[in-house]
């Protein structure tokens, strides 16, 4: 009995050890996932490199200013429309050899928002915003980088395509519904205050307010809507003038008196940025999609999502929260999948 006891101390220590360099190395591989996750994502973005007021794109070595009226009028040259708003018009357009995107004017009757658009980039270039390369307020235009896969909205049909149907996996999917929620991050803690998505009055029109990159990350594109809340100054938004309708848009965004009275822009109350958080959870949903692993993430982001649905708008959690979440959830999931002998779920 002596003998076994001893045998038994002689190997707990052993056992010990194994089990702290198991639970070491376990925490040396999340904090490894979760670098990847912050550096993930569209942190690799080429314009982060360059200071205020540069761009650097596709195989420039050097940080250039933005091209002005004489460079715009005299170097781009369009190819072909693009697209089409209310707004603007975007045409493919080539500047010295890159591919980029000229956004004109279309309607006078919107050249402030225009206008707005085009400060809110110049203020906002980072990470989590397209590109901008020049601009030429006379003639009412400004270039971006052109981004060839387009529109979010587009997402189904190009990871349907056989070239991209290897992408089309809960990691990447998961990953985009993470750039979403940091781009709401960013925007409601920017550097010129807390801005609010206002064209994002139905799923399609949310999406489209995004371009999908090559490295399948996303970044805001149209930055046309985006008042400013502010609550030191007692300044909330109403995002535009007409009624909106639809289980889309939050219910601090429905006119409240359908049944005594019509509609009233005066009389419609404003609202802060938690409409952003009440729409996460169907942007989400349509990100992840249906394929395998997606059901997990639904899962587990399912009490976050749950909370960005409260009706009363201060019951919502912020943007950063929700964005604490998903990094938890992606790493998480990221780390099972890592897992000698577990089931893949790609």
């Amino acid at each position: 009995m002596t003998k076994g006891i001893s045998s038994t101390s002689r190997s707990l220590p052993i056992v010990l050890v194994c089990l702290g360099a198991l639970l070491f190395a376990n925490f040396l591989i999340y904090l490894y996932i979760d670098f990847l996750n912050q550096s993930s994502g569209p942190h690799a973005f080429p314009h982060g490199a360059c200071p205020p007021g540069q761009f650097k794109m596709g195989i420039m070595k050097n940080c250039s200013p933005w091209l002005q009226c004489p460079e715009v009028r005299r170097e781009v040259r369009k190819l072909k429309m693009i697209g089409q708003g209310a707004v603007k018009q975007v045409y493919l357009s080539e500047w010295k050899g890159h591919k980029v995107a000229l956004s004109q004017l279309s309607n006078q009757e919107y050249r402030e928002d225009f206008l707005h658009g085009l400060t809110m980039l110049k203020a906002l270039q980072g990470p989590h915003v397209v590109l901008l390369v020049g601009f030429c307020p006379e003639d009412h235009n400004f270039v971006t980088e052109y981004q060839p896969l387009g529109s979010l909205i587009n997402l189904n049909a190009v990871l349907g395509q056989k070239k991209y149907q290897v992408m089309d996996t809960w990691q990447t999917r998961l990953r985009l519904a993470l750039d979403y929620v940091s781009v709401l991050r960013f925007l409601h803690s920017s550097p010129v205050g807390t801005r609010v998505m206002c064209d994002s009055s139905s799923l399609e029109k949310t999406l489209s307010q995004f371009l999908l990159t090559t490295d399948f990350h996303l970044v805001a594109n149209d930055l046309d809507a985006l008042p400013e809340v502010d609550r030191q100054r007692g300044v909330l938004v109403k995002c535009g003038r007409r009624e909106l309708g639809g289980d889309f848009v939050a219910p601090e965004q429905l006119w409240p008196h359908t049944e005594v009275q019509l509609f009233s822009d005066e009389l419609m109350p404003s609202y802060d940025e938690k409409t952003d958080v009440w729409k996460i959870p169907d942007v989400a949903r349509f990100l992840l999609g249906k394929v395998p692993g997606a059901d997990v993430a639904h899962f587990q982001l399912f009490e976050i999502h749950s909370r960005c649905k409260q009706e009363d708008p201060t019951q919502r959690p912020s943007a950063r929260d929700v964005l604490g979440v998903y990094k938890m959830v992606y790493s998480s999931m990221m780390k099972d999948n890592a897992k000698p002998g577990s089931r893949d779920m790609l």
